[in-house]
C-alpha cells in the first residue's frame, strides 16, 4: 500500500468530471488496479491523463509501496488543543520529568547491554582460544583445529538460527535501518522486542564465532530498540506495558527517544560518550534541535558512568576472562607525536589511498549484498547454510594462514613473554622463545587484534609480508561476511583493515617519517573509516576517545577530510548504499539537481480523495476500503462557508477511532462539542508497532452508512502547505527538515478548488519523478 497521500472529492464526483479528471468508472477501475498491485514498489504510473489547460498537471497512479512513513508533525486538532488547555502545571512538569527519566533509563539499559556484550564475547571467545592454544602447546594440531572450527561453526549456526527463525530484521548492522527510521520510514519490525533479543545474543554469538564483524554497529540498533520499547509503553504482546508512558504515544517523542538510543549505542560500543552524540547528529538523525542535544548528551553520560562502574568492578577479577581496562580501549598516548613535512606527506598518502580503498570496499559490499539477497530469499535453511559456509572459510583462513608465517624470536625485553594463550606474541606452532606474528593477529578477538596493531614502540613486531597477508584477508573477509544472517557491524572490520594498512604504510615510510607505526595504524584506521562511512566530526571524536591521544587531532582531521573527499568522487557512503539497496524511500538532506526544473504541482499524484467537514459515513468507509491513504484533505463547502475552503487534513487512524465510537448524526449538522466531551486526545494516540486499529475492527450497520459524522474535532487545522508553483527542490528540503508525512499543495489563483493535491515522501523519490519525466537528466 502506498500509505500516504491521495487525491478528488469522494463526496462529490461531479467535481472530478468538471475539472477534466477521471469519471466514476475510471476511478473504480483505477483503485482496483491499485489494490491488485499494492505490494509492488515503485512501478510505472498506472494511468496518465492530463488537463487540457496550460498548466499540464499530470494525474497519475499513486506510488505503490509497502513501507509507510512516520508522521513527526504535531496534529493540532481541536482535541489536541483542548487537551493542552486543560493540562495543569503538575501534568506538564510530569511530562518533562518523564522525558529525562526515559533518557536515564535508555542510558542505563544500553550501558548494561554493552557491558554484558563485552563480558560475554571475551569469555566465550576467550574459552575457545584457550582451548585451541592448549592443544597447540601439546602439538595436537588436528585437535586444535577441530576444537577451533567446531566452536566457530556451532556459534555461527546458533546466531544464524536466531536471525533466520526469530527476527530476520536483526541481521546486519542495523545502522541503516535506524537512520531510515529517524528519516521518517516505518520499516517492518526493525525496532521490535524480538529484534532486540536477537540483536543482543546474535551479536555475541557472531563475534565470538570469529567472524570479521563488530558488535559496535548492532549496539546502535540495540540502543534504538531499547528506546522504542520504552517509548511505546512497552509491548502488549509480551505483557510489558506501562500506563504512565501514555504521553509518548506519538511519532515525534519516539523519534527523540530513539535518537537518544542510537547515541547511547555508540557510547556503549566505543566507550565514547561525546562521539555518540556527534554520531547521532551527523549520521543518524535527519532532524535536530537544541533540547534534544541536551538529552542525548545526558543519555551518553549515563552510559559512560555505567561502563566505568562495571569495568572498575571487573578489575577485581570477578568477570572471568574480561580483562582490566577503562573507557580508553586502545591507548596510544605513550608515543611521541612530533611531526614534520615528510610526515604530513605520508598522512596525505594515507588519506588518498584510504579513500580509494574505502570506496572500493563500498562497491564490493554492494555487489555482495545483491548476491546474498538472492540466496537469503530462498529460506531459512539457505541463510544458515551461507553463514556456516562463510564461517568455515573464515576459520580456515584464521587457522591456516599463520602456518605460512615464519617464527620470529621474542623481544629481548624481560617484561615481554611469548605466550600460547594471548597477547601480542603468540607462539602458535613455534618453539619456546619464538612467536608467530600472523597468529598474534588472527587467533585473537577483534579487539585484541586492533590493540596489537595500535601498540606503540613495536616497529618490527609484525613483518611486512605478514601485514600484507592479514590486510588482504581481513579486507576480503569483511566484504563477504557482511550481508549474512547474523548481526554484524562494519566498524571493526574497517578499523582492522585500516589499522593494518596504516601500519604497513608506516613501515614503508620508515625512512622518511618519524611517526610511530602504532600512530600510523591509527591514522590508517581513520582513513578507511572516512572512505567507507563518509563521516568526519563524529569519527574524529570517537577515535580520540578510543585512543586517548588528543595531540594527533590535526592529523586525524586531515586524513578524514582527504579520504572522504577522495571517496566521494566514486560513490556514496556504505550506509547510504545499504539504505538504497533495501529499497527504503530515504529523503536526502539535499534536493536532486533536476528538482529545480519542476514545480510542486508537476509531481502531484491522483486522483485526490477529499472529505467534507461533515461527511457521510458510507463515503468515509468507501474511501478507507478502496485506498491505502493515511491522510485525507477536509474541505468545508457552502452552506457552511461562503466558499470552498481547506479545513485541514484528517488521518486514517483518527477516522477509524471516530467511526468505532459511532458518534453519528442523522442530519448534516455540527456536533463537535459532543465529540469533544466523549473523546480524549489520548484516545487517538498512536499505538505501538502492529497494534493500531484496522478497518476490519469496525462494525458499521447498513443504516449507519447513511448517517453523518463531524470531522472538524479530529482535523489537523494547521497542515503545512506550499503553493503549487514552488520549486520541487525547495519543497523537498522543507518536507525533510520539518519531518512531514503530508504536504498540501494549494492553488496560486482564486476560483479553483482549495487544494491541488498532496505531496508525500514517495512523490519526491527519483523513481517517481523520472518515471513521469524520463527526458530529465538525473544529474542536471
Amino acid at each position: 500500500m502506498d500509505g500516504e497521500g491521495n487525491s478528488n472529492h469522494i463526496g462529490g464526483m461531479n467535481d472530478l468530471e468538471n475539472e477534466g479528471f477521471l469519471d466514476g468508472k475510471e476511478i473504480e477501475r483505477y483503485w482496483s488496479e491499485i489494490s491488485e498491485k499494492s505490494m509492488i514498489m515503485y512501478k510505472e504510473p498506472l494511468l496518465t491523463k492530463r488537463r487540457n489547460t496550460t498548466s499540464q498537471i499530470a494525474i497519475v497512479g499513486a506510488n505503490v509501496c509497502s513501507i509507510e512513513s512516520l508522521d513527526y508533525e504535531i496534529v493540532e486538532n481541536e482535541l489536541f488543543k483542548q487537551d493542552w488547555r486543560s493540562r495543569k502545571k503538575a501534568q506538564i512538569f510530569q511530562y518533562v520529568v518523564l522525558k529525562w527519566a526515559l533518557a536515564l533509563l535508555i542510558g542505563l539499559g544500553t550501558g548494561l547491554v554493552g557491558f554484558f556484550n563485552n563480558i560475554a564475547v571475551e569469555n566465550i571467545a576467550g574459552f575457545k582460544l584457550l582451548l585451541t592454544s592448549d592443544f597447540m602447546s601439546k602439538k595436537k594440531y588436528f585437535k586444535a583445529f577441530a576444537a577451533y572450527a567446531g566452536c566457530n561453526i556451532g556459534l555461527a549456526a546458533a546466531a544464524a538460527a536466531l536471525c533466520a527463525f526469530i527476527a530476520p530484521a536483526a541481521a546486519g548492522s542495523g545502522i541503516p535501518e535506524v537512520k531510515a527510521y529517524l528519516n521518517g520510514i516505518d520499516a517492518h519490525s526493525i525496532l521490535a522486542p524480538s529484534t532486540l533479543f536477537v540483536k543482543i545474543f546474535g551479536s555475541i554469538l557472531g563475534v565470538s564465532a570469529g567472524f570479521v564483524v563488530g558488535k559496535e554497529g548492532p549496539m546502535v540498533h540495540t540502543g534504538a530498540c531499547i528506546a522504542s520499547l520504552l517509548g511505546q509503553g512497552g509491548s502488549r504482546k509480551y505483557h510489558l506495558t506501562w500506563s504512565w508512558l501514555k504521553y509518548f504515544k506519538n511519532d515525534q517523542d519516539r523519534r527523540d527517544l530513539i535518537t537518544c538510543g542510537a547515541a547511547a549505542g555508540v557510547a556503549a560500543a566505543f566507550r565514547a560518550p561525546v562521539g555518540g552524540v556527534l554520531f547521532a547528529l551527523e549520521e543518524a538523525a535527519s532532524w535536530w534541535r537544541s533540547a534534544l542535544l541536551w538529552r542525548t548528551f545526558f543519555t551518553t553520560a549515563v552510559v559512560a558512568i555505567v561502563l566505568r562502574t562495571f569495568i572498575e568492578y571487573c578489575w577485581t577479577g570477578k568477570c572471568g576472562l574480561f580483562g582490566q581496562g577503562g573507557l580508553i580501549m586502545y591507548d596510544v598516548s605513550a608515543a611521541t607525536e612530533t611531526y614534520s613535512g615528510p610526515d604530513i606527506l605520508a598522512v596525505l598518502f594515507l588519506g588518498v589511498v584510504g579513500g580509494i580503498f574505502g570506496s572500493l570496499y563500498n562497491y564490493l559490499v554492494d555487489k555482495v549484498l545483491r548476491t546474498y539477497s538472492i540466496i537469503n530469499e530462498k529460506g531459512a535453511r539457505f541463510k544458515i547454510l551461507l553463514v556456516v559456509t562463510i564461517c568455515i572459510l573464515t576459520t580456515c583462513c584464521s587457522f591456516g594462514l599463520p602456518w605460512f608465517s615464519k617464527c620470529i624470536p621474542c623481544p629481548t625485553d624481560p617484561a615481554v613473554t611469548c605466550s600460547t594463550e594471548s597477547g601480542n606474541f603468540k607462539r602458535f606452532q613455534c618453539q619456546s622463545g619464538y612467536y608467530n606474528d600472523l597468529a598474534s593477529l588472527f587467533l585473537n578477538t577483534n579487539d585484541d587484534a586492533i590493540r596489537n596493531l595500535f601498540s606503540t614502540s613495536t616497529r618490527d613486531e609484525f613483518r611486512i609480508s605478514s601485514l600484507f597477508i592479514f590486510f588482504a584477508a581481513i579486507y576480503c573477509l569483511g566484504i563477504i561476511t557482511y550481508g549474512i544472517a547474523v548481526p554484524s557491524g562494519l566498524f571493526i572490520p574497517v578499523i582492522l583493515a585500516g589499522a593494518c594498512y596504516g601500519r604497513l604504510v608506516g613501515r614503508l615510510f620508515a625512512s622518511i617519517s618519524k611517526l610511530d607505526t602504532g600512530l600510523f595504524a591509527l591514522l590508517g584506521a581513520a582513513s578507511f573509516l572516512g572512505g567507507t562511512m563518509r563521516m568526519t566530526v563524529s569519527l574524529c571524536v570517537i577515535l580520540l576517545e578510543l585512543t586517548n591521544d588528543l595531540l594527533l587531532l590535526p592529523l586525524i582531521m586531515l586524513v578524514l577530510l582527504v579520504s572522504k573527499t577522495v571517496a566521494d568522487c566514486f560513490n556514496k557512503g556504505v550506509y547510504d548504499q545499504i539504505v538504497k539497496l533495501k529499497g527504503l524511500p530515504y529523503m536526502e538532506a539535499h534536493a536532486e539537481p533536476y528538482m529545480k526544473h519542476l514545480a510542486a504541482r508537476d509531481v502531484v499524484s491522483g486522483p485526490l480523495v477529499t472529505f467534507s467537514g461533515i461527511e457521510k459515513v458510507g463515503n468515509i468507509m468507501h474511501a478507507l476500503r478502496t485506498t491505502g491513504h493515511n491522510g485525507f484533505p477536509v474541505i468545508d463547502e457552502p452552506p457552511f462557508t461562503d466558499a470552498s475552503e481547506l479545513c485541514g487534513i484528517v488521518l486514517r487512524s483518527h477516522l477509524l477511532v471516530l467511526l468505532k465510537g459511532k458518534s453519528f448524526s442523522r442530519n448534516q449538522v455540527h456536533c463537535g462539542g459532543e465529540i469533544l466531551r466523549k473523546y480524549a486526545a489520548l484516545d487517538f494516540a498512536k499505538a505501538g508497532s502492529g497494534k493500531g486499529m484496522k478497518l476490519e475492527d469496525l462494525n458499521i450497520e447498513e443504516e449507519e452508512m447513511e448517517m453523518y459524522v463531524d470531522l472538524h474535532p479530529i482535523t489537523n487545522a494547521s497542515p503545512y502547505t506550499v503553493v503549487e508553483t514552488m520549486s520541487l527542490a525547495k519543497a523537498a528540503i522543507l518536507f525533510r527538515q520539518l519531518g512531514l508525512r503530508h504536504m498540501c499543495v494549494v492553488p496560486k489563483s482564486q476560483g479553483r478548488p482549495p487544494i491541488v493535491g498532496i505531496l508525500t515522501r514517495h512523490d519526491f523519490m527519483p523513481e517517481h519523478i523520472l518515471g513521469l519525466y524520463p527526458h530529465l537528466s538525473p544529474h542536471k
